[in-house]
């Protein structure tokens, strides 16, 4: 039997949704269920075939689990390896490099030092900034938000260098990145399933949580949904990502990617609406049902370069 489990936590119409879709497909061999674990010995195989990850990032013990799975043979949407590496400025950093249009963006030290630190261990950081260079390069407005993160948590949007010192004086020892605003005329939240199946969705961030996602928007231009889409493409087959979404706001025409480090993207039913959740729990269905049924062995080298790239 090639299980399929779900890992997730609060979430509840995604994951119950997606094991009934796999299920109601029939395929001979394969059969979804809720993920249930135990204690976790070292190197034991879990029985699953395929584990979709929907929570690992906040829970440490899972993200353990789900490496340990992986080295014993279960494919992990998204690999956790990576996943655990990754952040958002390298995102930013190594898009640019793609081609990908991205917002100016610098990385900050921390406004507090980090736990079990003291200004002694800030040696090798210049003092003080210069913030004039940084502020003349990303000019304003401007956003400040974590490095690494999502969910629009501790997201500050800045218009002078006072809103930035005191926005900055409330991030703690959290390590942020200051990025050029994009004043959009449009803006898309894009599903992007197994490195091949792109979802666009018209989307507001000024909004209201559960009014976000734009009902009946009208249909995108077409070189703008080809750009979209190529650069989704890029970016999530660059990172290795097979669950993701990437956020673009348009300025003037162009498609500025300025968030693409969403390995569990909200699919909420609630949130998402009916046709992009149907679209997304068919789209990972097709895919972990491939998954479970290739020839894939991502615990054959022990390379840990070779975990990197499964």
């Amino acid at each position: 039997m090639n299980k399929i489990g779900v890992l997730f936590g609060m979430e509840d119409t995604f994951p119950w949704a997606l094991m009934d879709r796999i299920n109601s497909r029939n395929v001979e061999g394969v059969r979804a269920e809720a993920v249930l674990f135990d204690a976790i010995k070292m190197a034991e195989p879990t029985g699953y075939r395929v584990i979709i990850d929907r929570i690992s990032h906040d829970i440490p013990f899972y993200r353990a689990a789900l490496k340990n799975a992986a080295l014993s043979g279960t494919i992990v949407i998204n690999n956790p390896f990576w996943w655990s590496a990754d952040d958002k400025f390298f995102n930013y950093a190594l898009a640019s490099k793609m081609g990908i249009a991205i917002p100016k963006t610098v990385v900050l030290p921390h406004f507090v030092h980090p736990p079990g630190t003291t200004s002694k261990s800030m040696r090798n950081l210049k003092y003080p900034l210069d913030w004039d260079a940084v502020f003349q390069y990303i000019g304003f407005p401007a956003f400040l938000k974590p490095h690494s993160g999502g969910g629009w948590k501790s997201v500050y949007k800045v218009t002078n260098p006072e809103e930035f010192f005191a926005a900055y004086h409330d991030t703690g020892d959290l390590c942020m990145t200051l990025q050029e605003g994009i004043e959009f005329d449009d803006y898309f939240r894009c599903y992007v399933i197994n490195r091949k199946n792109v979802h666009i969705m018209r989307y507001d961030p000024r909004q209201p949580h559960q009014d976000r996602y734009v009902k009946n928007a009208p249909p995108l231009d077409g070189a703008m949904h080809d750009r979209v889409t190529r650069d989704c493409l890029t970016i999530c087959r660059a990172l290795g990502y097979d669950l993701n979404t990437v956020e673009f706001a348009c300025r003037d025409g162009v498609p500025y990617a300025i968030d693409f480090l969403n390995p569990a993207p909200d699919a909420d039913y609630n949130s998402v609406g009916p046709e992009n959740f149907e679209w997304v729990i068919n789209a990972v269905a097709d895919m972990a049902i491939e998954r479970a049924l290739s020839d894939e062995q991502p615990g054959d080298n022990f390379r840990w370069s070779a975990f990197l790239n499964s």
